[in-house]
C-alpha cells in the first residue's frame, strides 16, 4: 500500500474544482483544503476527510481513497447546495485528472448525505468520491 499520491490525488481534485466555470459562478473562488479565518461566505466547499485502503496488485503499488468534498451554505433550502453539488459531481465523475505523483485510474461518485446544522440555519452536503491511484513512487 501507498498513502504517498494523497496529496498529489487532493491538489488535482482542487485543480480541477476551480477550473470548472460552472462551479466557479455558483461559489466563485470559496473553495478551501482549510477555512479561512474570518467570516465565511454564504456558500462555500471544503475538501474534507479521507479514508485510504490498501489495493495494490501484480501490478505495483496503489490504494483506494475514499474522499469527502462537502457544499455547506447559509441558503434557504437545499436547491442551490444541490445545483452546487451536481457542478461538483459533473467535474469529477471519471475525470481524467493529472496527477504530480501517481496514476489516477477511476474517479466515481459513491454517495451523499445531505444534512441541516446549526439549529437548521445551516444546509451541508457531504459527497464522497471513490479514486483508485497506482503509486508511481516519489516525485
Amino acid at each position: 500500500m501507498s498513502y504517498g499520491a494523497s496529496a498529489a490525488l487532493q491538489a488535482a481534485i482542487y485543480g480541477c474544482l476551480v477550473s470548472q466555470p460552472t462551479i466557479s459562478a455558483l461559489v466563485g473562488s470559496a473553495i478551501y483544503d482549510a477555512l479561512p479565518a474570518g467570516p465565511l461566505p454564504d456558500t462555500y466547499v471544503t475538501l474534507g476527510p479521507e479514508d485510504v485502503r490498501e489495493r495494490s496488485d501484480a501490478s505495483g503499488s496503489g490504494a483506494w481513497h475514499r474522499v469527502i468534498i462537502s457544499v455547506v451554505t447559509e441558503e434557504a433550502g437545499f436547491h442551490a447546495a444541490k445545483l452546487l453539488s451536481a457542478a461538483i459531481c459533473d467535474a469529477l465523475v471519471d475525470a481524467d485528472l493529472a496527477l504530480n505523483r501517481g496514476h489516477l485510474t477511476g474517479l466515481h461518485f459513491h454517495r451523499a448525505r445531505a444534512k441541516r446544522e446549526s439549529g437548521g440555519q445551516t444546509r451541508r452536503i457531504d459527497l464522497t468520491f471513490r479514486a483508485r491511484v497506482e503509486d508511481t513512487g516519489q516525485v
